[in-house]
């Protein structure tokens, strides 16, 4: 592919007949059409649309799997990579990241954006669920980036009657603005931050906000003892049950950490439909004290999904990486090595990442949208190739991702994605004006 087809598969959705892959351990061709739609999977596709296709890329034998889904993160937070680390977690919050937080601007959460779908695209991941603020310059870095994300602005009303009804307006209008940029790869959630910040007034007001407007609910659960004990003594039952009775355990639901859930709770998050986004790296980085219980969850037929967090407690966006700290620290923590075996991790970030988002991505099959990753096995990590899923959860990173494609537009080609070098110059200067502004206050 010469020069100018390079920059020209990059501009807009081409048909596209991808060549020589593998998955799912048989050898296959995907045509792609101009839709950005799988249109037909198979070993005979090149012979099914001779001349179709507007580029041929070969994948000269690289595994190829459903684009990544990242359930739970705070995207702009990339500007905070490294900022503050190997800290209590309140201290953590209180000394480091609030105070800082308190100087973003619009712009930053532009360049954060940007910047975290850049990581994204390099390392395979299609997809994400966002909550954070100034979230329509988050919408316009995900429209410009080309991949597909949940965006919701993050709902604190601290018990205050003035501050939740600011509150209210702020999802409202993040909500109109992303029904007017009529994307299909950008929708818009509620996002409650949490039961210790948002009064049961405030829960229950996004409750009934995301069931008028059918759109996803993001929470954290359970991320710590402390928020358990303390909404014990506070309302007199644990954490899920306090969310049910403000009705916000849903089938669109995605809540997050899920560390200290009882087996009660699980069977109630399994009953009400939630998807429960295990965030093992950040957890264990910030000494949460407990894994998820993912058995418990798993056998209530709970959808399980995968988040990183902010790249403030990670510190990257790596999916690959995230799925196979879940699953080491699911045998270690469980004391058994058979809990969330190589398949159910790669599953957990792909096809229930999307069932949890609400996309009909996460498969590999004719009509489905184009969400797809080649990961290279002309690799250490994939040498010797006696089992690929084994080989993707346990062996590759995000390094190893060579090609994205989202929604049918390729977004990275040959691990090239055009204008990478004006994002990171953009977000180092955004990140570093930050620090300014925090440090002269």
């Amino acid at each position: 592919m010469g020069e100018h087809e390079m920059h020209e598969i990059f501009e807009k959705n081409r048909s596209l007949l991808i060549t020589n892959v593998v998955t799912e351990g048989h050898a296959v061709d995907i045509f792609v059409d101009e839709q950005g739609t799988i249109a037909g999977i198979g070993k005979n596709e090149r012979k099914n649309h001779p001349g179709e296709a507007d580029f041929i890329i070969d994948g000269d034998g690289a595994l190829a799997l459903p684009g990544l889904v990242n359930t739970h993160t705070h995207a702009a937070m990339t500007l905070m990579r490294g900022y503050a680390d190997d800290m209590i977690l309140q201290d953590w919050l209180a000394q480091k990241i609030w105070p800082l937080e308190a100087h973003l601007t619009g712009n930053d959460i532009y360049w954060g954006t940007r910047l975290a779908c850049l990581e994204m695209i390099r390392t395979g991941t299609t997809a994400f669920n966002d909550m954070y603020f100034f979230m329509d310059e988050a919408a316009r870095a995900v429209d410009e980036s080309g991949i597909r994300a949940v965006l919701s602005y993050g709902f604190i009303d601290l018990n205050n009657a003035e501050k939740r009804e600011n509150e209210c307006r702020a999802t409202e209008k993040l909500a109109l603005h992303v029904r007017s940029l009529s994307n299909p790869r950008i929708k818009a959630a509620a996002g409650p931050h949490a039961i210790y910040t948002v009064s049961p007034e405030g829960l229950k007001w996004c409750a009934e906000f995301a069931r008028e407007q059918k759109c996803g609910i993001h929470i954290h659960l359970s991320e710590t003892e402390k928020e358990v004990t303390d909404c014990i003594a506070q309302y007199g039952k644990r954490p899920a049950a306090h969310l049910d009775t403000c009705g916000i355990l849903t089938p669109r639901t995605v809540a997050a950490h899920c560390c200290w859930l009882d087996e009660t709770e699980c069977k109630l998050l399994g009953k009400r439909g939630v998807s429960a986004s295990h965030n093992p790296v950040s957890n264990m980085k910030l000494a949460t004290n407990r894994a998820m219980p993912y058995p418990w969850l798993s056998a209530a037929g709970t959808n399980v999904c995968l988040g990183t967090d902010g790249c403030a407690s990670n510190n990257n966006l790596d999916m690959f990486e995230e799925a196979k700290t879940a699953a080491l620290l699911q045998k270690f923590f469980w004391n058994n090595p058979t809990i969330l075996p190589a398949p159910e991790a790669l599953a957990m970030a792909t096809a229930n990442g999307a069932k949890a988002l609400g996309f009909p991505t996460g498969r590999l099959a004719a009509g489905a949208p184009a969400d797809l990753v080649l990961v290279s096995t002309r690799t250490a990590c994939n040498t010797p190739l006696h089992n690929a899923t084994s080989n993707l959860v346990y062996a590759c990173s995000g390094g190893s991702v060579e090609t994205t494609i989202c929604n049918g537009r390729v977004l990275m080609l040959n691990c090239e994605i055009p204008g990478e070098q004006d994002v990171l110059n953009g977000a180092a200067a955004a990140a570093r004006a930050l620090v300014k502004r925090s440090q002269s206050a």
